[in-house]
């Protein structure tokens, strides 16, 4: 059973969600032939249409490639339990595909995801558009192990598959007078039953300050656990920003727009009380409605009766991002 908070329409679970925890198996095989230099063709491969239209109990296939492509980037990885891909894949939240938890991996399903271009606009020299295929080739696969925080107070840990989004960014040029990065999602009202509601104003945006889009922990992701990405986890590309909580990172990319002014972002819009535009992971600041100061790590046993672990400031990435945000309010700039 899921229990849905009116004020927000955010959901949160009960014991019988839970599954239990178990470690990652065997993810190295696919990342050999990347290694070698076969990245990009097998990506596109891999990343092609028959894997994507699986029906959301399969599994969409494993990478055809590359190992030891782990990420040289500070803080890319932790040596903390994996979320079990079964509850990861299952247990999301993706408002464009229902409210509940469990309906974006059934309602997901219809989501095509070829053909799939990203415009790259604003203010940049080069603005341009990418299909699918050239964004996989733009850059080297690496796989980056985080902390996913959830604002609703849970937690994972998910092995990624992409690169850093200032790989993409270099390759239009910003401006001088960029200062954000506008990071749009799909809106398709044929594949996307939840855009038939008014939880939020469609389609779903949000954004970052330039220098956060451009750290290197900012991840592309095109897949986890060694396999293409589930259309419920954001398939074809989706944005991982690890020391803010998982709203941020946008899913199923479909626009990135550099601007000099700070983007109207979809929760901030929605509840600008409860969600404001940085939205660091902060167990000091409390949400209006909840504390933040623990979580609860998703698929430990006990479930809701599991032993709650103390949040860490910026979800534990301190030392890499802190520098960011030095001299900030972050209880006003929250």
């Amino acid at each position: 059973m899921i229990v849905r908070t009116a004020a927000s329409g955010f959901t949160h679970p009960t014991s019988s969600d839970i599954t239990s925890q178990a470690a990652y198996q065997s993810r190295r095989e696919w990342m050999q032939r990347l290694a070698l230099g076969a990245g990009g063709a097998s990506l596109a491969a891999w990343a092609g249409g028959d894997a994507l239209a699986q029906p959301a109990t399969a599994r969409p296939g494993k990478l055809a490639a590359l190992s030891g492509a782990r990420s040289s980037v500070a803080g890319a990885a932790t040596p903390e339990a994996l979320t079990r891909y079964e509850h990861a894949s299952a247990y999301n939240n993706f408002y464009e595909f229902g409210t509940d938890k469990a309906e974006p991996a059934v309602n997901a399903k219809s989501l095509p995801t070829r053909p799939w271009t990203v415009a790259v606009e604003g203010l940049v020299s080069k603005p341009r558009s990418f299909d699918i295929d050239a964004l996989l080739k733009l850059s080297a696969m690496e796989e980056r192990i985080y902390r996913l925080r959830c604002v609703e107070g849970w937690s994972m840990v998910i092995p990624w598959v992409g690169y850093s989004l200032a790989a993409l960014i270099k390759q239009v040029q910003p401006l001088g007078s960029a200062k954000y990065v506008e990071l749009v999602t799909l809106a398709d009202p044929k594949s996307m039953p939840g855009l038939r509601s008014n939880v939020l104003d469609w389609p779903y945006v949000e954004g970052l300050r330039l220098d956060e889009a451009l750290h290197p922990l900012t991840l592309l992701a095109f897949g986890m656990y060694g396999e293409v990405l589930p259309n419920q986890n954001g398939a074809p590309l989706r944005l991982v920003v690890p020391w803010k909580y998982g709203f941020k990172s946008g899913k199923s990319l479909v626009k990135i727009r550099f601007t000099d002014k700070e983007p109207r972002t979809a929760w901030n819009v929605a509840a600008p009380q409860e969600y404001g535009f940085y939205s660091n992971v902060n167990p000091g600041v409390a949400h209006p409605r909840w504390s933040q100061a623990t979580e609860r790590r998703i698929g430990e046993e006990g479930g809701l009766l599991a032993k709650r672990r103390k949040t860490l400031m910026f979800n534990g990435y301190e030392p890499q991002v802190g520098q960011l945000y030095a001299g900030m309010d972050l209880s006003k700039f929250f």
